[in-house]
């Protein structure tokens, strides 16, 4: 990585038998010349990209953004869309915007740091403003003297071309923190993202209202439109060939490492999308007894199974959340077979219970007295199946809950009320996972032997449909002897 040539970081000087380069006479650029500074400023061509069409998604955005308005007639509203995060010394994490920000605009990576959205009270409504970073100044050296100068990181939208993409005006955001310091009247900002904004309005918000304000944004994504519904769909049919790309490399996984199969799936998700949604969980052998491994640092053995919880992220942000547990080898062996089809009949409950009109939790509780029957069953615990439930001691082997909403978020709608969301009713176009798992840890002296360091989930996004659900991920293989023979036809 290339050095920045900033008045912290300058050129390398010269020996001390070459002559000292004239510094500039406003000495901001210790190292620049008065010649090399007027050189930078002109030779350019007119790069303004005309006739842009506006993003796929603006329509929805636009209407998105009146039903806030409605919400908060009179008020000023502010969602930021958050600012870079350092990563280490000078360098910086990879930029995503809030999803209030990304929900309500659509706005992209590249032109999304430090952007903030202002929605203004007006006559009866509002007037929506989204404030950006112009491109970089070519006059006063920005360009290729900042670190974040479009010489180095990349060109910007310039904020003509942003109102055009956007279908919203579009103002400089280095002005707006003075602007929102002189406004008057009731204001509600997103919290956390952007801590220059917020101190802009220390003294005109307070928490409760600012929370009623992001409350009420993660509960208008609970219901997807047909165009997120789309970008879900690309997001899990990425994700599908992605699982694919693992199989096909499992011999190469075997001869390494899980971080072989992490970096077949995350080339996918960046050839194909914007990112991995979330930290790739590629847990092999006892591995799959950890909720969230993302070490992938482990050995890939055969005989064993694969836990891949992957999904890929599109270019819009929204992302897939897709569980398969593999056999290594391809076979599963019995006691494998016999937990992992326990788990397929635990999730089929389960999606039997995604309709509308149904409360949330009723997959949740089909999942989880069909594991109890199994726990049963086996010995593992002591029944009934209806003292097992009421008492949760399926949980020792269970462990989570069976599924969450998706969107922009791999756990979307998170701020969402408890009455609207885990004990409201299912509506058609709600999107959710059904994920029932089971657990057996390597040091469980409370199981037979065979079953330590066994573990097994399977997950699936479902889509809630007027008249009952479809699986957007239908086309990844479940049931036992389907994935042995779709592992069979990819290896062959």
């Amino acid at each position: 990585m290339s050095d920045e040539l900033t008045p912290e970081n300058p050129e390398t000087p010269e020996t001390e038998s070459e002559e000292p380069i004239k510094q500039r006479k406003n000495g901001l650029y210790p190292g620049v010349s008065d010649e090399l500074a007027e050189s930078m400023k002109s030779g350019w061509a007119d790069t303004e990209l005309r006739d842009l069409k506006p993003i796929e998604q603006a329509g929805h955005t636009a209407r998105r953004r009146a039903e806030l308005s409605a919400r908060f007639p009179g008020e000023r509203l502010v969602i930021p869309a958050g600012n870079l995060k350092t990563r280490s010394n000078d360098t910086d994490y990879p930029f995503r915007a809030s999803v209030e920000y990304v929900y309500l605009t659509g706005g992209r990576p590249v032109e999304s740091a430090d952007g903030v959205l202002v929605l203004e009270p007006k006559d009866d409504g509002h007037v929506a403003t989204v404030y950006l970073l112009p491109r970089s100044d070519r006059e006063n050296g920005e360009f290729w003297l900042s670190g974040q100068g479009e010489l180095w990181v990349g060109r910007r939208h310039s904020l003509t071309e942003s109102e055009a993409l956007y279908g919203i005006p579009a103002a400089d955001v280095r002005e707006l923190a003075d602007k929102l310091r002189e406004a008057t009247g009731p204001v509600r900002v997103v919290r956390g993202y952007d801590a220059g904004i917020q101190a802009a309005l220390t003294d005109k918000v307070t928490a409760e209202r600012d929370e009623e304000l992001r409350v009420f944004l993660s509960e208008a994504r609970l219901v997807k439109d047909e165009w997120e519904v789309g970008e879900l769909q690309k997001a899990v049919d990425s994700t599908v060939r992605g699982f694919e790309d693992v199989v096909k490399v499992l011999d190469k996984a075997e001869a390494t490492s899980e971080r072989y199969i992490e970096g077949t799936f995350f080339l996918r998700a960046r050839v194909e999308g914007n990112d991995i949604g979330y930290g790739s969980i590629c847990a092999a052998g006892p591995h799959a007894c950890t909720l969230h491994w993302v070490r992938n640092d482990g050995p890939v053995r055969s005989g064993d199974l694969l836990l891949l919880d992957a999904g890929v992220e599109t270019h819009s942000l929204y992302t897939a959340d897709v569980t398969r547990t593999l056999p290594v080898n391809g076979t599963y062996s019995e006691i494998q077979k016999k937990i992992y089809d326990a788990v397929y009949d635990a999730q089929e409950a389960g999606i039997a219970a995604v309709q509308p009109g149904a409360k949330y939790r009723d997959f949740h509780d089909a999942a989880q007295r069909v594991l109890a029957e199994r726990l049963v069953e086996w010995g593992l615990v002591e029944g009934p199946v209806e003292r097992v439930l009421e008492l949760g001691l399926q949980r020792r082997w269970t462990l989570h809950g069976t599924g969450h909403m998706l969107g922009l978020d791999v756990h979307d709608c998170a701020a969402a009320r408890t009455e609207t969301y885990v004990e409201g009713v299912l509506e058609a176009g709600m999107v959710l996972t059904v994920e029932p798992g089971l657990y057996f840890q390597a040091d469980d002296l409370t199981v037979p032997e065979e079953y330590r360091g066994i573990g097994v989930r399977i997950e699936d996004d479902i889509l809630v449909t007027a008249d009952g659900n479809r699986n957007l991920s239908a086309g990844l293989p479940r049931r036992s002897d389907e994935v042995e023979s779709w592992m069979a036809s990819l290896k062959g």
